[in-house]
């Protein structure tokens, strides 16, 4: 009786540890998959947006012929961000999202310079289109973040973190902004 019940015990507790071993791999692998999805995600609404940039330019350069410089850096920095390194990688595409968002503030500069384009309505049916896909990348980038959050914790805590870097499950970088002065004053605004 004695070796019955040492032996149903042992299984018990083998059975207990299988469940909880294929409980956590497969809480892992969702979650990675979240991680793909949400980045999927972003790489479509940076895509839209590049797609947009072009119509942008075209528009602007109607009325700003002189502003070469200008347009040739927007478009530089439009192909950083839909280039295979900042589409595979949160840091590079943080990099590339920066010179994007400085060619943009240069490009709307100029912009404001003509009063004509400001009441072109086709400007403004992309500037509105643009404006919408930016919501849409922000969305995007939290819903990533949150997946990466939630993948990353269940790596580190334990017991997981026993097990979870020999199955191949590793920590994934959030998608920040890598120019914290940027953000951290308030912008001015004149009237």
């Amino acid at each position: 009786m004695d070796l019955v019940a040492t032996l149903l015990i042992v299984l018990g507790v083998v059975a207990v540890i299988g469940i909880w071993f294929v409980s956590m791999r497969n809480g892992l692998v969702r979650l990675n998959v979240r991680v793909d999805e949400a980045w999927s995600d972003i790489t479509v609404q940076l895509k839209r947006r590049a797609d947009l940039i072009p119509n942008l330019i075209e528009t602007v350069k109607g009325y700003a012929k002189h502003e070469s410089a200008v347009f040739e850096n927007v478009t530089k920095a439009r192909a950083a961000t839909i280039s295979g390194a900042a589409l595979a990688d949160p840091t590079k595409a943080a990099e590339a999202e920066n010179m994007l968002q400085s060619a943009m503030k240069s490009l709307f500069a100029v912009a404001e310079a003509y009063p004509q384009l400001q009441a072109s309505q086709n400007f403004l049916g992309l500037q509105s289109e643009l404006s919408d896909t930016e919501d849409k990348i922000m969305a995007a980038r939290r819903f990533y973040n949150g997946g990466v959050r939630e993948l990353n914790t269940k790596i580190q805590v334990w017991p997981n973190s026993f097990f979870a870097k020999g199955l191949g499950f590793t920590n994934r970088a959030f998608f920040e902004v890598a120019d914290l002065a940027a953000i951290s004053n308030a912008p001015e605004v004149k009237f």
